[in-house]
């Protein structure tokens, strides 16, 4: 008995400790929940919630004829978060409802699955109450819309639980046009050409968000918070012209493609403005296709004969030599040059030549003379001259990646006698074909060298944030006089020299020089008959309107490598065209003031203050009536438009006719009237006849031309 109740009181003693155990245990959570609860909420939240940045939209680059050369694309990730309350109401009436309907527009739309298989994966992702469930990434925004009006989903994200995650991706629209110039925007990879060097403009600045991280490490939008939206990055407005960038992208490509070649680049320049036109960038690929795969206009390359020049400039530029002056070249074609031994690369037509005759003939052996005969005492004097015309620095194109010249040193006298007679002709020298071109426009510009650019403007929505224009970066590189020598040089080129082939019918004067040159660099040497062939000049040669240089480097052992064979027939293709669109007719177009005035009469309605900024700002004579109005008409009188004042009654209908849609929506909505609007541009026709009484809230439909 005793034993018994031994037990039983350590039983009774057991359940008591437990029962006061667990009246503890069920205290401290309570407490913990109703008392401490927001304290833990709130430290659940901060390891669980971050502040996530918001990518702003990119900024659209732009051609100067407006066309988008690369701008920005929505793309949407989709998510269904089948916890939502909507969804889950009424024991998910609403979601089975809908379910069959959906799968079935979905399957339609991304045809990817199957009716049945989109309803399964709906239906496990209900059953789990997946917070976060993806279901398709990278739409595009037309697939988006349509998922907008499907069944459910047209109900809003709270009671579908559907949520699209926007991103944006970059869309170059002209695909290999400029490709290389204009760049890419890329995220793990650098970016490239404009992309890349106004980057700061174009990406605008990032916004911050509130997420809170669920299951499998997805983030979620904190609803409720405060968020700082991005602010949208600038556009870019570049001096390309897409019709002159076609044009040379396609002469350049036909003449790649026949002759097999591996490289190849074009750039035509405005010549009074330095504006860059276009330039086109071509590189072979193992396929035998082309791609603007590299920027091979700001490569330094050695250069060959186009680099004479700069000779013929320096030479005459010391006043011992004229462009008449006779050169002993030799019949043989090679022949001793001071300390090395010059080979041209075709005999010349006579023994001697003057000095022009040697440039148009593009001799090695009459320049390299020429260049000894005047600097063999004073090497580095030419290099001075090199200097003097810009020829060892980059020319500062607003576009990154410009390679810097490479030019040789001159320690020693022999040794700078040699670089200097092997420099005369286009050897142991590195420009770019963007520096020789600089320098043939400097003198197609009259001896003022312009600065190359690409980019007019930055605009935002619109409106100019900054404006660029042309820089001169020297007034002269050298004397008038010298300019006008070498000019006629250039011209002779292609009237009797290496250039004359290709333009001999030609109906506008070119003057340029042809350039070929073997190529040392990377796996090919001197003997693996590699050449650069290079034509650069200007047209009309007597009112300079484009400047352009063509360079392709050959396959090796290639038939054609001559740069009159190779890059002078794309320069002429190219000239052609733009001679016939831009420079042919360009001296029959007159300014309004000189065209006879006609009978058709006009009448627009406007602000003052705006029709006054647009006269002054097109410099249009008008005959200004003395009013107070805030509103005036421009109307036909003579020669001249003249304006009158025009009162707007409150409580009767204008005159809409003539007005823009701004002018005329402003005007009505003022008037407490409701506008329904058809068509574009000047008013032509509004439902409410003028002088007729109106009130608040009556609808007028007006008609634009």
């Amino acid at each position: 008995m005793e034993v018994k109740r031994d037990i039983l009181w350590r039983v009774y003693l057991c359940f008591i400790a437990i029962i006061l155990v667990c009246v503890v245990v069920m205290s401290k959570a309570f407490y913990i929940q109703q008392v401490q609860g927001e304290h833990w909420r709130g430290m659940s939240d901060s390891m669980h919630q971050k502040i996530v940045e918001l990518d702003a939209e990119r900024g659209t680059i732009y051609s100067e004829d407006g066309q988008m050369l690369s701008t920005s694309i929505p793309q949407f990730d989709i998510y269904v978060d089948f916890g939502a309350e909507g969804l889950r109401d009424k024991s998910g009436k609403l979601f089975r409802q809908n379910l069959d309907s959906l799968s079935y527009c979905l399957s339609n739309l991304f045809k990817d699955k199957s009716g049945s298989a989109y309803k399964k994966i709906l239906s496990n992702g209900y059953a789990k109450k997946t917070r976060y469930f993806l279901l398709k990434r990278k739409i595009s925004f037309k697939e988006y819309q349509q998922l907008r009006q499907f069944p459910l989903v047209r109900l809003g994200r709270n009671k579908s639980g559907f949520i699209a995650e926007v991103r944006s991706i970059r869309l170059n629209p002209y695909q290999l046009l400029a490709y290389r110039t204009i760049g890419l925007n890329r995220e793990n990879a650098q970016k490239i050409g404009l992309e890349q060097t106004y980057d700061s403009v174009l990406k605008g600045t990032t916004g911050k968000r509130l997420v809170r991280y669920i299951g499998g490490g997805v983030s979620v939008p904190v609803d409720g918070a405060l968020d700082i939206e991005p602010e949208n990055g600038k556009d870019v407005i570049t001096t390309l012209n897409v019709h002159i960038q076609e044009i040379a992208e396609n002469a350049l490509m036909n003449m790649m493609q026949q002759s097999e070649s591996q490289t190849g680049t074009c750039i035509v320049m405005e010549t009074k403005t330095g504006k860059i036109r276009a330039m086109a960038n071509l590189g072979r690929r193992p396929d035998g296709s082309y791609w603007e795969d590299y920027n091979y206009a700001m490569r330094a390359t050695e250069p060959g004969s186009t680099i004479k020049l700069a000779t013929l400039l320096a030479v005459l530029s010391e006043g011992k030599t004229s462009i008449n002056d006779v050169v002993k070249v030799g019949n043989t074609g090679t022949a001793f040059v001071g300390v090395r031994e010059v080979t041209d690369a075709e005999r010349s037509p006579k023994p001697v030549m003057t000095v022009a005759e040697c440039f148009a003939h593009s001799s090695n052996i009459g320049m390299s003379e020429i260049a000894y005969n005047t600097f063999a005492q004073q090497p580095d004097k030419f290099m001075k001259y090199l200097h003097q015309f810009r020829l060892d620095t980059i020319t500062g194109i607003d576009l990154l990646g410009e390679s810097k010249p490479r030019l040789p040193r001159m320690n020693r006298r022999n040794e700078g006698l040699h670089a200097m007679v092997t420099m005369s002709f286009g050897y142991a020298i590195q420009i770019s074909p963007l520096q020789t071109l600089t320098l043939y426009n400097a003198i197609a510009n009259g001896g003022k060298m312009m600065k190359p650019y690409l980019v007019n403007s930055i605009q935002n929505d619109g409106t100019i944030i900054k404006q660029y224009g042309p820089t001169v970066l020297r007034e002269s590189i050298c004397k008038p006089g010298i300019v006008k020598a070498a000019q006629q040089c250039m011209l002779a080129v292609t009237a009797f020299g290496t250039g004359k082939p290709i333009f001999k019918d030609c109906p506008y004067k070119v003057a340029g020089k042809t350039g070929t040159a073997h190529v040392a660099d990377g796996k090919y040497g001197y003997n693996d008959g590699v050449y650069q062939a290079s034509f650069v000049g200007y047209f009309p040669a007597d009112n300079p309107q484009f400047t352009c240089i063509v360079a392709i480097k050959t396959k090796p052992y290639a038939p054609l490598h001559f740069g009159g064979q190779l890059a002078a027939p794309v320069f002429k293709e190219i000239s052609d065209r733009l001679y016939s669109m831009y420079v042919q007719h360009s001296d029959s177009i007159r300014y309004a003031t000189d065209i006879v005035n006609d009978s058709i009469g006009y009448n627009y309605i406007g602000m003052k203050t705006d029709v006054s900024e647009v006269m002054n700002a097109l410099d249009i004579p008008f005959k200004a009536s003395s009013t107070n109005s805030d509103w005036i008409s421009v109307y036909k009188n003579g020669k001249a438009p003249a304006v009158a004042g025009k009162t707007m009654p409150a409580s009767v209908m204008p005159s809409l006719q003539g007005m823009g849609l701004k002018d005329a929506v402003y005007l009505c909505e003022n008037m407490g009237l409701k506008v329904r609007v058809k068509g574009a541009g000047k008013v032509t026709t509004q439902s409410i006849s003028s002088g007729n009484k109106i009130s608040k809230g009556q609808v007028v439909s007006i008609e634009l031309n």
